[in-house]
């Protein structure tokens, strides 16, 4: 059998086929669908598994594969463009007359195309002209996965068929560019809506960037002004789809700008690719390092004066039309009257700003006056400051940190920052180098980051507050009476957040802060102070109640003696004594003689006894709790350490100390600092210890039931009592 034979043999069943391609037509306005129902009427009557359809471009003059459909599997993509002598599509359009490759094989006239051919299996193809009597559309390709698909006679039928197709695809053509010039019309209608709706040209910029793409595709829209006190064209607003290391502010002369020569000749610029202009080598380096292949700019001129350029660019290589350049100078005009009424207008505004500014920075300082006057706490002034504050300088986090002088370390105090409130606790360190704070503390003066650079302050905090999202920030030094008491800090998630003239408001901010900052601190003082008394005087009406003499310790016994004269040897000293004896031998009374004879005997004596006090609540005794730290905690208890600050601490029945707490314990004999049960601030005190038990110690060190170093450390000066005979 002949290969070249077709399925249908007689003249009427293509006649027939061509009245189903004919209502086929009539059935679809899409391209692609027609196509598609195509492929599946054709191969009744000739031998056809893909159809293809291919346009000219008049504007590039080439050939673009418009859709192409098959009724086998295969992987399909269109849009390829390829110059006309490089595609059979392109000789076709040229020459007008129809192409038939019998054997793919022997065909090397268009390598390209018939590479891709050959990935799809095919292996014969015919192409034919897509002409009306208007205007030449393209051409219509047949591709068969068999070879010799196609004789004479079915290349005759091709051509009728394309001749229907034709008709079909210029009327689409026209459809399309009708509806593509109802688009442009309502679109240059919502721009106009659109400025008369935004008074914000950054907000106008981003709107047409979403609304123009529709009818131009672009991937960046730019407004470039000309600064006339300097001859430069300055980049104002830019628009992106993707990031660029572009940035508005950039500045470049006249003759170097394409927007320049757009504001200079007043007529549009269209670059379609940008490796091969060669006038602006400094923005098109910039442009191609951020992908950028193609561009047009348009003036940006109102019936008053030359303002600029506006201008689009695609990170495609993209040829501009003649009708796109008309429809973008038609967004610029309007464009220009938005841009010029915003310059007329901005003096006028920047006038009632700065009013504006004047009267919230009056009342700001007002506010802040009465937060001084008003809050005692920390906690409540920080709050009441951030609140008040961020109405003028908006801010994510506000926090205060005083200086120690005890550990001559700066720590949070308080903290205002909603997303994290756990971000730095109260009593964490921050470091004097390496931070914002720090320099500001040491230089008395105010440091305002523009945005935050770990190599400049290196320290752990500040690298997370950058993973925090926080960008910029502003610490203000807090000096009353000439005495820094640590520091304002207000931080952003904003890059340049903060200006100078905010810098020098946080700085009139900060000497009122710091005056209520002194105040809290000696109400803090005070009250401490006035707890701490109210302990000791419960704890001495207790004592009193005993009834003890301590004055007179009776005996003659050489070995009393050898005690007592130990006792008066070590009194002097701060070490730490441990009593031994059996219970009863009088070891109270030892101890208490130790303190009046030291120099501590005007402070006060604290005694506990261990054995006494259940173990869960002993640390909450000794160390003491902040309220909440546990079920019950309802209010702030001062342990045993504090009350026995400056003086001693009695520590009887050592021995029952639970190995868990006795780490806690050895912390404050060698550092003499520990934490309040439920808080993370650190307590320093000078406290003497004296320790008593009736436990061999050294033997419950061997059985691991008593740690060996804390056992050392109050073994320093031990002291045995005998019981009395």
């Amino acid at each position: 059998m002949d290969q070249s034979a077709s399925p249908c043999e007689t003249l009427g069943e293509r006649y027939q086929a061509l009245l189903e391609v004919a209502e086929a037509i009539s059935a679809h306005r899409d391209v692609h669908e027609l196509f598609r129902d195509l492929a599946r009427r054709l191969p009744r009557v000739v031998q056809v598994n893909f159809v293809a359809l291919s346009l000219h471009d008049p504007a590039g003059n080439r050939m673009r594969l418009q859709t192409i459909q098959a009724n086998v599997p295969a992987d399909l993509v269109g849009g390829h463009e390829e110059p006309l002598e490089e595609t059979p599509a392109g000789s076709v359009w040229q020459s007008q007359q129809p192409i038939l490759v019998p054997d793919l094989d022997g065909e090397l006239r268009w390598p390209k195309v018939t590479q891709r051919m050959q990935q799809d299996g095919v292996n014969s193809f015919c192409v034919v002209p897509l002409t009306t009597a208007v205007r030449q559309l393209g051409a219509m390709g047949f591709a068969s996965l068999r070879k010799h698909a196609y004789g004479e006679g079915d290349l005759e039928f091709l051509q009728e068929v394309g001749k229907q197709v034709a008709v079909a695809v210029d009327n689409v053509l026209h459809h399309q560019d009708l509806l593509h010039d109802r688009d442009r019309l309502r679109l240059l209608l919502e721009v106009t809506e659109s400025i008369a709706s935004h008074r914000d040209l950054a907000e106008l910029l981003r709107d047409l960037a979403q609304r123009l793409p529709s009818i131009v595709p672009f991937d960046y829209i730019n407004i470039v002004l000309h600064e006339p006190a300097r001859q430069v064209m300055r980049l104002w607003l830019l628009v992106a789809t993707v990031p660029s290391t572009i940035s508005p502010g950039l500045e470049t002369p006249v003759e170097e700008s394409p927007g320049g020569w757009v504001w200079t000749h007043q007529e549009p610029l269209t670059v379609n690719d940008v490796s091969q202009e060669h006038r602006f080598p400094r923005l098109m380096s910039m442009l191609q390092e951020n992908g950028v292949k193609s561009f047009c700019a348009v003036p940006l001129t109102t019936a008053q004066r030359r303002l600029g350029a506006m201008g689009f660019g695609s990170l495609q290589l993209r040829t501009y039309r003649e009708t796109d350049l008309n429809f973008m100078q038609q967004v610029a005009k309007q464009v220009a009257v938005a841009v010029d009424n915003a310059f007329n207008s901005e003096s006028a505004r920047a006038y009632q700003q700065q009013l504006a500014r004047e009267r919230d920075l009056q009342r700001l300082l007002l506010e802040v006056n009465n937060a001084v006057i008003s809050h005692l706490e920390l906690r409540d002034l920080l709050k009441a400051v951030s609140v008040s504050l961020s109405r003028v300088v908006p801010h994510d986090l506000a926090g205060f940190a005083l200086f120690d002088q005890d550990t001559q370390r700066l720590l949070a105090h308080a903290l205002d920052f909603p997303s994290n409130q756990g971000f730095v606790e109260t009593g964490h360190a921050i470091p004097l180098e390496g931070t914002p704070e720090g320099r500001a503390f040491t230089s008395r003066q105010t440091v305002l980051i523009r945005n935050i650079d770990t190599a400049e302050f290196p320290a752990d905090i500040m690298k997370r507050a950058k993973a925090e999202g926080l960008r910029s920030g502003c610490a203000v030094p807090l000096v009353s009476h000439g005495r820094v008491l640590g520091t304002l800090s207000v931080v952003s998630m904003r890059e340049e957040a903060f200006s100078e003239q905010d810098a020098e408001l946080l700085t009139q901010i900060g000497a009122q802060v710091a005056i209520a900052v002194e105040n809290a601190l000696a109400y803090k003082q005070i009250a401490q102070l006035k707890d701490k008394l109210t302990e000791e005087k419960l704890y001495l009406e207790e004592e009193i109640q005993t009834e003890y003499n301590f004055q007179e310790i009776v005996g003659e016994s050489q070995t009393l003696r050898r005690v007592l004269k130990d006792v008066e040897t070590v009194a002097k000293t701060s070490s730490t004594v441990l009593i031994l004896g059996e219970t009863g031998s009088g070891k109270e009374l030892i101890a208490r003689a130790l303190h009046n004879l030291s120099d501590r005997r005007e402070r006060t004596f604290v005694k506990l006894n261990c054995a006494a006090i259940p173990t869960g609540l002993l640390e909450s005794e000794l160390f003491g709790h902040e309220r909440g730290a546990f079920t019950g905690a309802i209010a702030t208890k001062i342990g045993r350490f504090e009350t026995a600050d400056r003086g001693t601490l009695f520590l009887d029945e050592v021995g029952e100390i639970p190995l868990e707490l006795q780490v806690k314990l050895l912390r404050v004999l060698q550092e003499q600092e520990f934490e309040r049960l439920g808080s993370t601030r650190t307590q320093r005190v000078d406290v003497r210890l004296v320790a008593a038990t009736n436990r061999d110690l050294s033997h419950m060190v061997e059985e691991h039931k008593f740690r060996s170093d804390l056992y050392y450390r109050l073994k320093v000066f031990p002291v045995t009592v005998a019981r009395a005979g």
